[in-house]
């Protein structure tokens, strides 16, 4: 399958479908941030709960982190080309309905039904890149991603606001949804004429079984991270990620005899015998568990413990998506040279951006937004140049004939990391508020991420080691 997809993509056409697939990835990221900064105004105007406002954020990454697998395997079945379009044709149609909803509850079953279209279209991205560079412009088209990863976030920022400040044509808030419609339709018409169309796997089906049990343990595992603090962190609530362990543990079971019976299980079991995959997959998890979580006990600093407003801190954020986005640029041309060394490098760099916001936090008692944001540079390029070349590392000893499967397990595992990091961390910092202060929950935050970043970089060497 591989050589007939090299055979149909000539050298240029390659870099047009990398446009494609990565403008989809990038309104996807948008898409993600842009919601946050409208959520105030949704709650005011839909007259929701403060605990439906959490779900309209909470579903979307539920949906998309427990049916990502389910999507790349579904690329590996029908071919990357076909999902991909469904997806984005999906994504397209739900954000038009979140824009149209009328209730809060409506809401909520919108983003859930977008984020499941999610998991079907950005799986492909990853897997698309996998296939078509396999040569020495491989870490290019991988930075190149990682800079949209890094547009995204600044872009979602500012769109956000802008949108729902200047009141397009009276939508306010809906039409930070309704923007996705026109983009889908032409990513997809894009999508449509140039991507290389991959043969479907004949004698073929998606493990039912599979999807549904794994849909129920990462479910049980991850909806008590996301909502325990609200819930008082109560007994059950363990129960039930000790019951998602369990049903996890079963669905390996139930592969390995869906895979002895002749079937094609959810998950490419080749890829668990793959050490360099799994401790990259390590790496990635305990990345992301010291990413949003970054960004939530940051303004939660800024705005509670420092009093700045809101608008101040978001654009704090500004010049570290920047120095993201220049570092995602770098990292393709030093990978090139010095490979996983880089990402090791990135991470000592955003320990030093860690102690260097320590150091500000404890020796200044009301440092100003500009020299946060300054401090914060360091630590936004080295986030960079590991969160750019990331995938495209751990994915590189994947066969082609798995990049979708594996490319929907890295991303179940960078949604797991960011949800229990949010979850984790935030509920120190709150604790460590209510003892003593916002600013001694954000040093002992910042200590926590110095020690999730050194144990990504320990799984990085690890990773290293099994790759040579």
């Amino acid at each position: 399958m591989h050589q007939i997809v090299t055979q149909q993509v000539d050298s240029t056409r390659r870099w047009w479908v990398l446009a494609i697939v990565v403008a989809a990835q990038f309104m996807f990221g948008v898409d993600a941030f842009i919601v946050n900064v409208a959520i105030p105004t949704i709650a005011v105007e839909l007259k929701a709960s403060p605990a439906q406002i959490e779900a309209v954020i909470a579903i979307y990454l539920i949906a998309y982190a427990t049916l990502v697998v389910t999507g790349g395997r579904l690329g590996d079945i029908h071919g990357t080309k076909t999902v991909f379009l469904a997806g984005l044709l999906g994504f397209t149609a739900t954000s038009l309905w979140c824009g149209l909803a009328l209730s809060g509850v409506e809401l909520i079953i919108a983003r859930l039904a977008q984020g499941a279209t999610a998991a079907l279209m950005v799986p492909q991205v990853l897997a698309t890149l996998h296939l078509l560079f396999t040569d020495e412009t491989r870490s290019r088209a991988f930075a190149i991603y990682g800079i949209v990863l890094g547009l995204a976030g600044a872009a979602g920022f500012l769109l956000g606001g802008l949108l729902v400040t200047i009141d397009l044509a009276g939508t306010g808030w809906r039409s930070v949804f309704f923007v996705n419609v026109p983009c889908g339709l032409v990513i997809a018409g894009a999508a449509w004429r140039i991507m290389p169309s991959v043969p479907r796997r004949s004698g073929t089906r998606l493990d039912i079984k599979g999807s549904s049990v794994l849909f129920a343990g990462l479910l049980c595992l991850i909806g008590p991270l996301l909502f325990g603090r609200d819930a008082g962190w109560a007994p059950w609530l363990w129960a039930v990620m000790a019951v998602g362990g369990v049903v996890l543990i079963a669905f390996l079971k139930l592969e390995q005899a869906v895979a002895g019976a002749g079937g094609m299980p959810l998950i490419d079991l080749t890829l668990l015998a793959d050490a360099a995959f799994l401790r990259g997959l390590g790496a990635a998890f305990f990345f992301f568990l010291a990413n949003l979580s970054f960004y939530l006990v940051m303004t939660l600093f800024m705005q509670r413990g420092l009093k700045i407003p809101p608008l101040s801190a978001g654009m704090a954020f500004i010049p570290l998506a920047l120095a993201f986005v220049v570092a995602s640029r770098h990292s393709g041309a030093r990978a090139r040279h010095r490979g996983t060394k880089v990402l090791i490098e990135g991470c000592a760099l955003q320990i030093a951006g860690l102690a260097a916001l320590a150091l500000v936090a404890a020796c200044i008692d009301a440092p100003s937004p500009l020299l946060l944001a300054f401090v914060m540079i360091i630590f936004g390029y080295g986030q960079g140049l590991v969160m750019a070349p990331l995938s495209g590392a751990v994915l590189s000893t994947v066969k082609p004939v798995a990049a979708g499967s594996a490319s929907g397990i890295y991303g179940t595992t960078a949604q797991i990391g960011n949800a229990a990091g949010v979850a984790a961390i935030g509920a120190v910092f709150f604790a460590v508020d209510a003892l003593q202060s916002a600013r001694a929950g954000f040093l002992v935050s910042l200590a926590l991420f110095v020690t999730l970043i050194m144990i990504c970089a320990a799984f990085l060497s690890w990773m290293r080691r099994a790759s040579a």
